[in-house]
């Protein structure tokens, strides 16, 4: 597979041939970062932990350079942080048993570029390479530019895709904010309630984010025992941890359907029902 960038990057932690980990991925997440990975689609990888039948890719689009650092890392250059961040993904892909991981390299400024066809070129190889079950990327609801040029970029790498090589499902996960706020009904409810030693050493892997001032891990783990505990009112807990998604998949399916107008009707789905249950208690 011939990427864009001569510094992209193909790593296959069990050392498998290329050809055979990507074509036996099942379920892909698309993400912007180092860490936005284990921070949205811990789901999936806890499926596909130690299954033969089913096996995790994860594609990072950014180069990392542009992260906030203090402490030990605040004298790193963006460069020496693009190169501690790279590894610290790797890692967590053989701690999490990877099929593949797949780094673009992207700068930000790229990947939020609409008029930039190199990153959604690089895409359409990877979804005709992979042919995955699941696709997992950001949601569109997301608060960092980054995440919704991305989500972005892999809805129209899924349209340029011929039917028979569609996934089954294409899902939005939280990082930069939560989905708590759309209606129960919209929301796709991931458990993550196993293998939380797992959860938490695959988001401990990042200490230049960790140390560096931002405590992902920490964030992560209670947003998912947040969602868990508050998420049935009159009921005792069925899950001890829970992430949310939205569909993304009628934005593959629908060209016509643009995304700004697909995220308006979840606000408008949330806005009718706190009215309606206001207007009946009044």
């Amino acid at each position: 597979m011939k990427l864009h960038k001569e510094t992209a990057e193909i790593y296959i932690p069990d050392q498998t041939n290329e050809t055979e980990a990507l074509s036996r991925t099942t379920h892909l997440c698309i993400a912007a970062h180092q860490d936005d990975i284990e921070i949205m689609a811990a789901q999936p990888i806890i499926e596909c932990f130690q299954n033969e039948e089913k096996w995790f890719t994860g594609v990072v689009m950014t180069d990392g350079r542009g992260s906030p650092r203090k402490g030990a890392y605040q004298h790193t250059s963006d460069e020496e942080m693009r190169l501690i961040r790279w590894e610290e993904q790797r890692k967590a892909a053989v701690i999490g048993g990877y099929s593949a991981l797949i780094s673009l390299d992207y700068p930000s400024t790229q990947i939020k570029d609409g008029t930039n066809e190199e990153p959604v070129n690089d895409l359409l190889q990877i979804l005709r390479t992979t042919r995955p079950k699941f696709v997992y990327t950001h949601n569109l609801a997301d608060k960092h530019d980054t995440h919704v040029g991305v989500a972005l970029r892999v809805i129209k790498a899924l349209r340029s895709l011929d039917q028979a090589e569609r996934p089954e499902k294409v899902l939005g996960c939280e990082v930069w904010r939560s989905l708590d706020w759309i209606n129960d009904a919209d929301k796709v409810v991931l458990d993550v309630s196993n293998h939380t030693n797992l959860q938490l050493v695959l988001l401990g892997v990042f200490d230049s984010q960790i140390s560096g001032g931002k405590r992902y891990d920490l964030a992560a783990m209670g947003r998912r025992q947040v969602n868990a505990t508050f998420f049935e009112s009159h009921g005792v807990d069925a899950a001890s941890g829970l992430s949310f998604a939205m569909e993304l998949t009628p934005l593959m399916e629908d060209a016509r359907l643009h995304p700004s107008n697909y995220i308006n009707e979840f606000i408008h789905r949330f806005e009718k029902d706190v009215n309606d249950r206001m207007n009946r208690m009044s």
